[in-house]
C-alpha cells in the first residue's frame, strides 16, 4: 500500500486521472465479473475503492498546490 502512495506522489494531475480512470474501469470489470461468476477475493472491492479516494485526495492536494 505504501508503494501506491509514493507511485501517487511522483504523478502530475494528468496522470493521476488516468491512474483514477483505470481504477474505476478496473472496479467496474470487477462487478461485472462478480455478476457473471464467483469472485474469490471480495476484498478487491474495498482494495479498489480505497485506491480511487486516495488517488483523488492527491489530485485534489496537487490542485490546490498549483492554485498558490
Amino acid at each position: 500500500m505504501n508503494k501506491e502512495k509514493e507511485e501517487l506522489k511522483k504523478l502530475n494531475t494528468t496522470q493521476i486521472k488516468e491512474k483514477i480512470e483505470s481504477y474505476r474501469r478496473e472496479l467496474f470489470s470487477l462487478k461485472l465479473t462478480s455478476a457473471t461468476s464467483h469472485i474469490k477475493d471480495n476484498s478487491q472491492y474495498r482494495k479498489l475503492r480505497k485506491n480511487i479516494a486516495r488517488a483523488l485526495t492527491y489530485l485534489h492536494k496537487s490542485e490546490a498546490t498549483t492554485l498558490k
